[in-house]
């Protein structure tokens, strides 16, 4: 193995371990952004897989041995994941739908098509006659050209153009609360740049460059060949870097904009509002739901709605368990109560299942609800 080959192993390694090890680490986040975190731990896998396919083939793996038959490309994936990416941070609750299978059409087609063509050599004896038209058109096509990555080239960058665009139109729309949008912005930036670098070489290299000098054309012993899988193989492990570090980072809070007098009228009504739970104690009712609270405060559930989010920046259930977990610790700092069982006094705090009491208790305190008693 020659001193270039090494070089070439132990770059594209970093960037395809980086991912690996990263993609396992936010695939396996259950805080924040959990679909965010998952949409780029499939990025990273995608991008490491076909790193550690270059790699085998820098070990004389994958040329016309078993290895080839497996070895497939998934490359039109990524497009479609980085604009989920992008829109699982900017669209609370987003999931992805059985619609949104349409947009990894390109995905199934290019396995499909990848099948198809290595399994003509299965047929080829070294002739073109031994192949029919489809079956040796597709494969200097799909084989000889540098299609597959001119696609996904041009895919990456519609949907970057895509998430960008939808980036844009929810801040026009909204006040972003958090400055998280700097991170996508640079990501679809970074994607953006580097394939149309690619796509652009590719455009020429095939256009100009092999048509002046007549060159027989083989993508894979091109000059940018390796050249592109280090730049794949740097962005993979900036990715995995960047993602890391931000995996339960909430990125983008989104506050609706309000005018002065709507926001006049949520403040009066948050005041209202720990007023009467701190007088009359709501919280104690185990059925207590939004639209009953919002008709003992003589209001509209969606404005309650609305001034919890906005003002006490909380959930309704998160808001009134803040309360039922403070009357928790109250009630078992009494001595008195030392004979009744810790479900019991959760009991009188308002909750209304065992369940329920072990998330606020977690959530809020951040311990065992069987520590509380000892502590």
């Amino acid at each position: 193995m020659s001193a270039t080959q090494t070089i070439l192993i132990t770059l594209l390694g970093l960037g395809s371990v980086q991912g690996l090890v990263y993609g396992v680490i936010l695939l396996r986040s259950t805080r924040e952004n959990k679909l965010a975190n998952r949409l780029l731990a499939a990025i990273l896998f995608f991008f490491s897989y076909r790193l550690l396919v270059q790699i085998l083939r820098l070990f004389g793996l994958g040329y016309y041995d078993i290895w080839y038959y497996f070895m497939l490309d998934y490359s039109w994936v990524h497009g479609p994941l980085l604009y989920f990416y992008v829109k699982a941070h900017l669209i609370p609750n987003f999931k992805l739908r059985t619609r949104d299978l349409a947009h990894f059409i390109p995905l199934f087609l290019q396995i499909g098509f990848s099948i198809f063509v290595r399994l003509q050599n299965l047929y080829w004896d070294g002739t073109k006659e031994s192949l029919s038209w489809l079956g040796y058109w597709g494969y200097v096509v799909w084989m000889n050209l540098s299609t597959i990555y001119f696609v996904a080239s041009v895919l990456i960058i519609i949907y970057s153009f895509q998430a960008q665009r939808l980036l844009k139109l929810h801040q026009s729309d909204f006040r972003i609360a958090v400055a998280g949008t700097n991170w996508l912005s640079k990501v679809l930036m970074a994607f953006k740049f580097y394939f149309a670098l690619v796509l652009l070489t590719l455009i020429v290299d095939v256009l100009i460059i092999k048509n002046a000098n007549f060159l027989s054309y083989w993508y894979f012993d091109r000059f940018y060949y390796y050249p592109f899988f280090l730049g794949i193989s740097a962005l993979t492990y900036w990715l995995g870097l960047e993602g890391y570090k931000r995996k339960d980072t909430k990125i983008v809070d989104w506050k609706p904009n309000i005018s002065s007098s709507e926001m006049e009228v949520l403040n009066t009504l948050a005041i209202a509002l720990e007023a009467a739970m701190q007088e009359h104690q709501w919280y104690k009712d185990p059925e207590l739901t939004l639209p009953i609270l919002a008709s003992k405060l003589d209001t509209k559930p969606y404005l309650l709605t609305k001034c919890l989010n906005t003002i006490l920046q909380n959930k309704f259930a998160d808001y009134i368990n803040s309360y039922r977990v403070s009357e928790l610790k109250r009630l078992l700092d009494q001595p008195e109560n030392d004979k009744y069982t810790l479900l019991s006094l959760a009991y009188d705090a308002g909750f209304n299942s065992k369940s329920s009491f072990h998330r606020a208790v977690k959530k809020h305190l951040g311990v065992n609800p069987g520590d509380l008693k000892s502590s």
